[in-house]
């Protein structure tokens, strides 16, 4: 017996990539951004294996079951996530970081805006980037807090 209403779900998978960064702002001065980032400031840069769990939403498909067919969000994810980030030196390889600094922050921006255009419109839901199992950024899409 099929439900009689439509029913919701969100639905997530995780894909991990390997980058290394140099956390960087051109609108501050060596000194400045050695002190606001510390050791992530090292001209070398440095490295992180990053986890990422894209969430999506949507009505169950009474046909397929499905919100997204898993296969679908896999590809969309190795295009918007592997493909640009994985392996990759974020601020010389990446156009995007040429002019961002590459904070975790905006790495889940970065990410959204790629996901964004590939998938069903308003099914995005959610974008969790690990950077360390201590560091974890999660981003849905706002652009501003709202003022009281």
């Amino acid at each position: 017996m099929a439900p009689s209403a439509a029913r919701l779900a969100r639905l997530s998978r995780t894909v991990s990539f390997s980058a290394c960064h140099r956390l960087h702002s051109k609108s501050l001065s060596d000194e400045e951004n050695l002190k606001l980032f510390g050791k992530c400031n090292n001209p070398n840069g440095h490295g992180h294996n990053y986890k990422v769990i894209v969430t999506v939403r949507g009505e169950i498909d009474p046909v397929s079951g499905m919100v997204l067919n898993l296969t679908e969000l896999k590809e969309y994810m190795q295009e918007a996530i592997m493909k640009p980030l994985d392996h990759k030196n974020l601020d010389k390889d990446v156009p995007y970081f040429a002019e961002v600094v590459s904070t975790t922050e905006n790495v889940a921006v970065f990410i959204w805006e790629n996901l964004k255009k590939l998938l069903p419109m308003g099914t995005l839901y959610k974008v969790k980037v690990y950077e360390t199992d201590q560091n974890i950024v999660v981003y849905k899409g706002e652009e501003t807090i709202s003022e009281k």
